[in-house]
């Protein structure tokens, strides 16, 4: 998949750049290994597990693990197992800001990263598609329906049927098996989520403590996200208000919002940039729909959306540089395997979205119901299956689960949370005021998950230190005037 699908897309995370090779399928012993972005040595293995679990004389896949090894001798048995987000992440291609963003947890614990199948080294479901006019098209010129039908035409012999949560989980199992690991502590993120209640609910016995961070239950649709970010970006035009600076800066900042699309659904504009990992020159035709896009995106993470005032100003007075550097930092972000996000979405959320709940979403001025008519038409050409139904009921589980939501993120708000709260007796819900989406990557929830896995324990877990973190200022003007 090239970096231009990333503006294609309205994905649940970043960027759209698969990078990996196929994984062995049969099962090997762990071996030492280095990962980019990693300078120390780490462990990495393959497990091989039927493509369907009821036919377990057919076809294998490997599933592919890497081991980030604890830094104090005699690491603690129950290591963290990362639980990555998307659908479509490769868990391994996270290890670089995986160790940062918990080196308190491997001080004393192995951090395991397993590739979901479809992703990474697990027999991927990446899409190489050739599209070179792709980024000069107008948003009724993209036939999303059309590029699904292509990448599935890449896998003759794959029954995507199978790449879905609940065999996730089963891989994953597998794997820790073959490590001889008895309890895992779990950290799911976005959709990682889904797997860490699907994991309780399929089993529990493996789990000792879950983390979530930005919660999609398996009662919610995940894919229309029209509404969540309409609300989001209501609440930074209402931030910005609040800020003096900002509000005498911009102060018809929601009205040029409008003024951009309008002339953008007028008259697209053709602008000149250089692709962010080649440098090669790169022609992007600017739609309402990509610059929407690009503005639902940078919701996601404060660094980002203390950008937004700058750069809609600055769109309205007909500079684009703003919007130019957003759209270059979400075509160089991680991967995301467009087969296994169509595979899980397609099959355990689509059927799920109504006439009614589609239409609900779409009810906003900020992007109108793009994310929804955007999964619609690419389930359309992807082959998928019925799930059972009670893959979206709640799931009801004793274990200590610490439950974290950003109160600004755009695409899995607080209220999911509350609602994978209810069902969840030994949970504990945190919300941090000024944060957006997976809050441990960006404030002090990183620790509390350290002290969380270290305790076992909700019971004196404290998020106060969350409400601690100050709104970021707005960028002000090219110079970065307002930090």
């Amino acid at each position: 998949m090239k970096q231009w699908m990333a503006l294609a897309l309205p994905l649940l995370l970043l960027g759209l750049t698969p990078l990996s090779s196929l994984a062995q399928t049969k099962t090997t012993e762990a071996a030492s290994c280095y990962l980019p972005g990693v300078q120390e040595q780490l462990h990495c293995g393959t497990v091989s597990v039927p493509e369907n679990y009821d036919q377990p004389e057919g076809k294998h896949i490997g599933i592919y693990y890497a081991v980030l090894p604890a830094v104090q001798e005699g690491a603690k048995s129950d290591p963290m197992l990362i639980l990555a987000g998307g659908p479509g992440q490769a868990a391994t291609e996270l290890a670089p800001m995986i160790a940062r963003m918990f080196e308190g947890v491997r001080q004393k614990r192995d951090i395991l990263l397993i590739d979901q199948r479809g992703t990474g080294k697990s027999h991927p479901l990446k899409c190489d598609i050739e599209r070179p006019d792709e980024l000069i098209r107008a948003d009724d010129e993209q036939d999303l329906a059309e590029l699904s039908r292509e990448c599935l035409k890449q896998y003759p012999n794959t029954d995507t049927t199978q790449y879905h949560t609940v065999n996730a989980v089963k891989d994953f199992e597998r794997v820790r098996e073959h490590l001889g690991i008895d309890q895992l502590n779990l950290y799911g993120g976005s959709y990682g989520t889904r797997v860490g209640l699907t994991y309780l609910r399929e089993a529990p016995g493996s789990v000792r403590t879950a983390t979530l961070d930005a919660i999609a239950p398996p009662q919610v649709v995940i894919g229309p996200f029209g509404q969540h970010g309409a609300d989001a970006f209501d609440a930074m035009l209402e931030d910005c208000t609040e800020q003096t600076a900002c509000r005498e800066k911009f102060p018809k900042l929601e009205q040029e919002y409008y003024e951009v699309m309008a002339e953008l659904e007028a008259q697209n504009i053709l602008l000149e940039t250089r692709d962010p990992l080649s440098f090669e020159p790169l022609e992007i035709k600017l739609t309402p729909g990509r610059f929407s896009s690009i503005m639902r995106v940078a919701l996601y993470h404060p660094n980002t959306r203390q950008l937004l005032p700058y750069a809609i100003h600055s769109a309205a007075a007909g500079d684009y540089h703003a919007i130019l550097g957003l759209m270059g930092g979400t075509m160089s972000q991680s991967s995301i395997y467009l087969g296994l996000m169509l595979s899980v979405v397609c099959s355990e959320d689509l059927p799920r979205a109504t006439p009614e709940l589609l239409e609900q979403d779409g009810d906003n001025q900020f992007i109108g119901s793009r994310t929804g008519d955007a999964f619609v038409d690419m389930c359309t050409g992807w082959r998928s299956s019925s799930v059972p139904g009670y893959w979206s009921d709640p799931v009801i589980s004793d274990k200590p689960v610490l439950l974290l939501s950003g109160e600004l993120d755009p695409v899995t708000p607080p209220e999911w949370g509350e609602i994978a709260h209810r069902t969840l007796p030994n949970s504990k819900h945190l919300v941090a005021p000024n944060a957006g989406h997976t809050i441990a990557s960006h404030t002090c929830a990183n620790q509390l998950v350290a002290d969380f896995i270290e305790q076992g324990s909700i019971e004196n877990i404290d998020g106060n230190c969350l409400t601690k973190q100050s709104l970021k200022p707005f960028v002000l003007n090219q110079n970065a005037a307002g930090l």
